[in-house]
């Protein structure tokens, strides 16, 4: 039964890749960058610390709410994928662990590293060592970017992290960096993951505050 199991799981995995191919639109053969971020320090002219915070986070959203980083934080148990970010084919629940299902892990189809498909609209899958959904607390699909920062540095929320070990995920963490190196046809988000993190930084020490 087991192997039965195992079997029926990789042929899901191949049908999943030609299904995605065949809804996925054509994109580029490279990643694209999604522009610059905004450094720091254009924000010094904002005198007001409250109202520089808010600032300075709306900026760092840019990236939280790029279709990289929101994919896997959606509205329900089940990822997104694209730049539309259209249900994720084949469909996953990850009612009981973020990474995937019983028969059907996220490891099925994503591995250690993107991997190229040759002849294929869908170009490459995403891959990563630590691949997997944020947790139910962390969904930001739908929300504002006031919602998102407010959730974000909730303790009770964000797996218990103070406001440096924000700073420190946001700019180490091996899967947040890959959503600037996502694999042929996607692309990625504003900046680059230290950036991200100097914005992190400059908004904790102006007191995190949330955009209204």
């Amino acid at each position: 039964m087991a192997k039965r199991t195992l079997v029926l799981s990789l042929a899901a995995a191949l049908a999943a890749v030609g299904l995605i191919a065949a809804l996925e639109p054509i994109r580029g053969h490279a990643e694209t960058s999604g522009g610059a971020l905004k450094p720091v320090a254009e924000f010094a002219s904002i005198a007001d610390a409250s109202a520089r915070s808010k600032a300075i986070f709306a900026e760092a959203s840019r990236v939280l709410t790029h279709p990289r980083c929101i994919n896997c934080h959606p509205a329900t148990r089940s990822p997104t994928q694209g730049e539309d970010m259209h249900p994720h084919v084949p469909l996953m629940i990850a009612a009981d662990s973020s990474m995937g299902p019983a028969g059907l892990a996220c490891s099925t189809c994503h591995g250690p590293e993107n991997r190229q498909i040759v002849g294929s609209r869908l170009k490459s899958i995403p891959g990563n060592a630590h691949w997997q959904l944020a947790p139910e607390s962390m969904a930001w699909q739908g929300l504002s970017v006031g919602e998102i920062c407010r959730q974000v540095k909730d303790t009770e929320r964000n797996g218990n992290r103070s406001h440096a070990d924000l700073v420190k995920h946001m700019g180490e963490d091996h899967l947040v960096g890959w959503a600037w190196h996502p694999g042929e046809g996607r692309s990625a988000p504003p900046g680059s993951q230290p950036e991200l993190a100097a914005l992190i930084a400059a908004w904790v020490d102006t007191g995190a505050e949330c955009p209204d």
